[in-house]
């Protein structure tokens, strides 16, 4: 029996919104949980500077800090 060959699924475009934050590496994780920087809670997860941030926590801090940057730019430029 000889089919078709299967097509490859074309590349997605990136998705519009909040990039988020690529933490797969195992330096993001620690043995010890300790509270959140943010909420407070335990995470056993670590952002860049070693500080204890859940991910989400992080990315949506992240997404605070832009959009403040930006208000103040529109601000300066009136």
């Amino acid at each position: 029996m000889t089919g078709r060959p299967r097509r490859s699924a074309s590349p997605k475009a990136p998705a519009a919104g909040p990039v988020l934050l690529d933490w797969r590496d195992s330096s993001h994780w620690s043995s010890q949980p300790k509270p959140c920087r943010y909420c407070g809670h335990a995470t056993q997860l670590r952002d860049s500077r070693r500080k204890p941030a859940h991910k989400s926590c992080a990315e949506d801090a992240l997404a605070q800090q832009a959009a403040d940057a930006a208000d103040a730019y529109r601000k300066d430029t009136l």
